[in-house]
């Protein structure tokens, strides 16, 4: 509704108002033209009565009320009069800016234009420069293309002249070649006459001397290499199995196969006798061991191969001394309670030679076979003791090279726990411990270390080797084993017989009490080559047919001498 039509619609209102005063006056004048007729002729004067006074009432109410409105709607009709003109100034105001904005923009509207004509201008003015340049550049160009040509077209005619010129000289070329190959076949053949050798003859024989000589200075090379090789490798093993020795202090053997038991009167033998020798048959036959009484005072002696029987029936007599009834009831009783105490006094062996090496988590059937080494000697040395000694050598260099220490010293621990097994279990005693260890759980490289220690399995691991070193060292030192004098003498024979059997061989001696073979050989029959494979040929051969400890040098001598007569 525009600012206009306000007072309008403001006298719509009053004459709305006043029709509905208009109304509500007719229809009380209704109201009581009803009632008038309705009431008894006798309430009629009383009725107009109240009927008059109520359409004064009335009538002033009404009137009031048509003063009230005209006021409200005088005033609002001002009201809207006053924000009529101030909408007629807004729009004035907004007319004006409308007004400014436009003639604003015409005149931007007017600048840009002057400036994108300048600047189609100079892009038209650069464009015309830069055809202009083109232009030039092709006029240079089509210029160089026609000097290339007249180049080209003289390089092809000189090139041509040279063609023919190569021609020529090759004609001559292939004519020099041809008198050349003619000459050659003629030396050739002069050649072939003076030396009586054809041309692949003489070629087979230059072969075969260039093929020899560089075979002999690639024996030269292995042999040189092989030489510094082992030199450096001994200097290192000399120095980590030295170490490992000097810090293990074992004691010297002093096994043997005779035990000897202490009387506390030299008549306590005949009671050992007993009558007829009732005692002593009924002692051998139980304890399956020789008993030995001589002129020895205060002492008998126990005999037999067997370690654990011979220990056993050393403690029934000391038993049966000591109680002093010795009858063939009481030496069956003894021997089988002394049985028992063997059995406590191996598993106890081997349960303190665990705690020396440090090892703590066997399977307990392995630690009743181990003690039972605690009995076995080898060459005059024990057993238990010398796997304590290999174990604690094999994890002192398993430590200097940076290896599993633990590990090796397991594998050298058990490597020899088949020697604790009887006849019944077939094979060599490596063979049936590496067994033993793998049915009772042990790791695959402590079962190999096992089973390689004697080379009957081929090494395949740094521990094995480690394993074979401590057995060696162990078994090698001085002290550590005896042999008889008939087998060391037949040992030492045999390394001599093996040496002399090679060709070229003047003499040999076995040195270091079978440690080292020195042979000598013939110079003009053997050169350096051959001597170096010579003693590689005897080492292989000691190794395949002799059993002995430790390690035995083989050294080949060879030297030549210059020997005249002054007279």
């Amino acid at each position: 509704m525009s600012l206009a039509a306000m007072p309008v619609a403001a006298s719509v209102g009053l004459v709305l108002i006043g029709m509905l005063i208009v109304g509500l006056l007719a229809w009380i004048g209704f109201t009581l033209s009803r009632r008038k007729e309705a009431d008894a002729s006798a309430a009629v004067q009383a009725a107009e009565a109240t009927a008059k006074l109520e359409a004064a009432t009335i009538t002033a109410g009404a009137k009031a009320s048509a003063e009230l409105v005209r006021r409200q709607a005088e005033e609002e009709a001002a009201v809207l009069r006053v924000r009529a003109e101030a909408a007629e100034q807004r729009a004035e105001e907004i007319r004006r800016g409308a007004e400014d904005r436009a003639s604003e923009v015409r005149r931007e509207a007017e600048q840009r234009a002057s400036d994108v004509r300048r600047e189609a201008e100079l892009e038209a003015q650069s464009i015309r420069d830069d055809l202009r340049e083109q232009r030039l550049e092709m006029e240079r160009r089509e210029h160089r293309l026609t000097e290339r040509e007249e180049r080209l077209d003289e390089q092809h005619r000189s090139i041509e002249e040279r063609q023919n010129e190569l021609t020529v000289q090759l004609t001559e070329l292939d004519q020099r070649k041809q008198e050349i190959r003619d000459l050659e076949d003629e030396r050739r053949r002069i050649l072939e006459g003076v030396a009586n050798l054809t041309t692949e003859q003489a070629k087979a024989e230059l072969v075969a001397a260039i093929e020899a000589e560089a075979k002999r200075h690639a024996h030269t090379i292995v042999r040189d290499i092989e030489r510094q090789a082992q030199d450096e490798g001994e200097i290192k093993a000399r120095k980590i199995i030295t170490g490992a020795v000097q810090r293990l202090a074992s004691e010297q053997t002093s096994e043997s196969v005779v035990s000897v038991v202490h009387l506390p009167s030299d008549d306590m033998k005949g009671r050992i006798i007993g009558r007829e020798g009732r005692n002593i048959r009924s002692f051998e036959q139980t304890t399956g061991v020789n008993l030995i009484i001589d002129d020895t005072p205060e002492a008998v002696l126990l005999s037999c191969f067997d370690p654990v029987r011979r220990e056993t029936a050393r403690l029934t007599l000391d038993s049966l001394v000591l109680d002093g009834r010795i009858h063939p009831s009481r030496i069956e009783e003894i021997y089988e309670r002394s049985k028992g105490e063997v059995a406590e006094l191996c598993e106890r062996a081997a349960e303190d030679a665990m705690a020396e090496v440090g090892i703590t988590d066997l399977h307990p059937e392995l630690i009743r076979t181990m003690g039972l080494l605690r009995y076995r000697t080898s060459y005059g040395q024990n057993v238990l003791k010398h796997l304590i000694e290999s174990a604690h050598i094999a994890g002192m260099m398993a430590a200097e090279l940076g290896l599993d220490a633990k590990r090796c010293k397991r594998g050298a621990f058990l490597h020899d726990i088949g020697k604790a097994l009887t006849h019944e279990s077939e094979g060599s005693h490596a063979i049936v411990g590496a067994e033993l260890a793998r049915k009772y759980g042990e790791d695959d490289d402590v079962v190999h270390c096992i089973e390689a220690h004697h080379n009957e399995v081929e090494v395949r691991t740094v521990e094995a080797v480690l394993t074979q070193a401590a057995d060696a060292v162990s078994g090698g030192r001085p002290g550590a084993r005896r042999e008889s004098l008939e087998a060391y003498v037949q040992r030492l024979e045999r390394l001599e017989e093996i040496a002399m059997h090679h060709d070229g061989v003047e003499k040999v001696f076995a040195m270091q009490a079978g440690r080292e073979i020195r042979v000598m050989v013939l110079p003009d029959a053997v050169d350096d080559i051959a001597a170096q494979v010579m003693a590689r040929d005897i080492a292989k051969q000691v190794e395949e047919e002799l059993t002995y400890p430790g390690q035995i040098r083989v050294t080949v001598v060879r030297e030549s001498r210059a020997t005249e007569v002054a007279k």
